[in-house]
């Protein structure tokens, strides 16, 4: 694919923001983005939109991480396809007002829930998946009825000039905006009064978000991550679980902050699962998997040195071999770590897989139920008592039982963290209700009224009693 030099883009001013986020306020309080046909005409928009520009967008994330058109069109594009269908298909019900019973005390009264947007809402998206996890938030956005500022992340300067193409493009800045620029444009980004923030990106930033979001009583979503389990028990399918782990877990070289980032393996299969994925890596990325074509690159040279000295923390049984020219590094199974290790205390984040092994299913809960509570749970087994004992003892965002990754394909199911992980979720009509406020409203009757509600009624507190007991 052809190399293009991008120019340094300029830091935007604190007053620049300021007016930007003064005119999206403007264009929301006209009431642009309320009627349901303005919101769906937006929508298939963006979808029109993504599709014209589709070999922009692979070339653009092979330049900033090597994905091959298979992963681009997989894990970024071909997604955001599904998350747009699915949301025009059930927008107009997302969006009805709804009946709500009322109780014995409310006679009369008629109750509804109202969904209503925020207004203007941040959008700061990571650099790991920086197409759909910049996109799929503001489909969300768009289908509630808001504005919208997007911060792309520096890191993947060739995506983040497509994106801004694309959506000034399709959308006045008024309404649709793209912001690029570094940590200086994120921070007077995040001390604007917006009405709410959604965040993607590493426990560390998210608590800066979270206080600067404070500031102001800001609400936000923070999709963050952590160190997600895949727990093998020795009943599972060795070949098909080698086969689920090897994809979850070195799909974009392993930057995905719901891959598994350890493998808990019971003691009477390590061997055999360890050869079964040797096979499939093989498989997948040859016997050099540096020079394969459709295995990706870290995304810098600082992440780069961070995973090369996780290696040092183990043995490596496989892979281990990295070359800085191309930012490439094997995929990486570390034998002989410990949980005091620098490798098992932070999320990895990339093609280095450290592997435990365990003798009872009681040692796993215990272990991971110590640490802080993991993005997402991986289990293979066909034992139904280890996957309710996994999945009631232990607190994790969302995960999958015999498979990785697939649960965040679904806009059935709504995906995001607990603890640590984070805070919200979205995806399908959880992306619709997490940008949009639910407004209760009463009705009540002039028909008739209860005296004794009121102060000094007569037999009023009897009453009220009998009612409230």
């Amino acid at each position: 694919m052809n190399q293009t030099t991008l120019k340094p883009i300029p830091e935007r001013s604190e007053h620049q923001v300021s007016q930007l986020v003064a005119r999206q306020k403007d264009y929301f309080n006209q009431q642009h983005t309320k009627s349901i046909a303005f919101r769906i005409t937006q929508l298939q928009r963006l979808k029109h939109g993504i599709k014209q520009y589709e070999q922009k967008i692979i070339q653009a994330l092979h330049q900033d991480l090597h994905k091959s058109e298979f992963e681009a069109y997989t894990t970024e594009i071909g997604i955001l396809y599904e998350e747009i269908n699915f949301t025009l298909k059930h927008l107009k019900k997302w969006a009805r007002p709804k009946r709500v019973k009322t109780s014995l005390t409310h006679i009369g009264s008629k109750g509804k829930v109202i969904p209503e947007p925020y207004g203007t809402v941040l959008i700061i998206a990571p650099w790991n998946y920086p197409f759909q996890l910049a996109l799929s938030p503001l489909v969300g956005a768009i289908a509630a009825g808001n504005t919208a500022i997007v911060k792309p992340s520096e890191l993947t300067p060739h995506i983040s000039h497509i994106m801004t193409e694309l959506l000034s493009e399709l959308y006045p800045e008024t309404y649709i905006a793209v912001i690029e620029g570094g940590v200086q444009t994120s921070q007077h980004l995040l001390s604007q009064d917006v009405d709410y923030i959604f965040f993607t990106g590493s426990v560390g930033v998210g608590k800066l978000v979270m206080e600067a979001a404070s500031r102001r009583l800001t609400p936000v979503t923070l999709e963050l991550g952590g160190k997600s389990p895949c727990i093998v028990h020795e009943d599972a399918d060795i070949e098909l679980a080698a086969k689920r782990i090897v994809f979850g877990k070195f799909t974009n070289a392993g930057q995905t902050c719901i891959a598994p980032d350890y493998l808990f393996v019971h003691h009477t299969i390590k061997d055999r699962l360890i050869a079964a994925m040797k096979d499939v890596l093989h498989t997948f990325y040859g016997e050099h998997p540096l020079q394969h074509p459709d295995y990706g690159k870290i995304v810098n040279e600082r992440h780069f040195n961070r995973l090369a000295a996780y290696v040092k923390d183990g043995a490596p049984i496989l892979g281990g071999e990295m070359d800085r020219s191309t930012l490439k590094m094997e995929p990486t199974l570390l034998d002989q770590v410990t949980w005091d290790q620098p490798v098992m205390q932070e999320e990895i984040f990339g093609p280095v897989f450290p592997v435990l092994t365990y003798e009872r299913i009681e040692d796993v809960v215990t272990a991971v139920n110590a640490r802080p509570k993991p993005l997402a749970l991986y289990l293979f087994t066909t034992s139904s008592a280890v996957e309710e004992t996994i999945t009631d003892r232990i607190s994790f965002g969302g995960g999958c039982i015999n498979d990785t990754l697939m649960h965040i394909a679904t806009p059935h199911l709504p995906f995001g963290g607990v603890g640590e992980s984070g805070i919200g979720s979205y995806h399908g009509e959880s992306s619709f209700e997490t940008f949009s406020h639910y407004k209760s409203m009463l009705r009540q009757t002039n028909k008739f009224d209860f005296s004794f509600r009121y102060p000094s009624a007569k037999h009023g507190l009897k009453i009220i009693r009998w009612l409230l007991k």
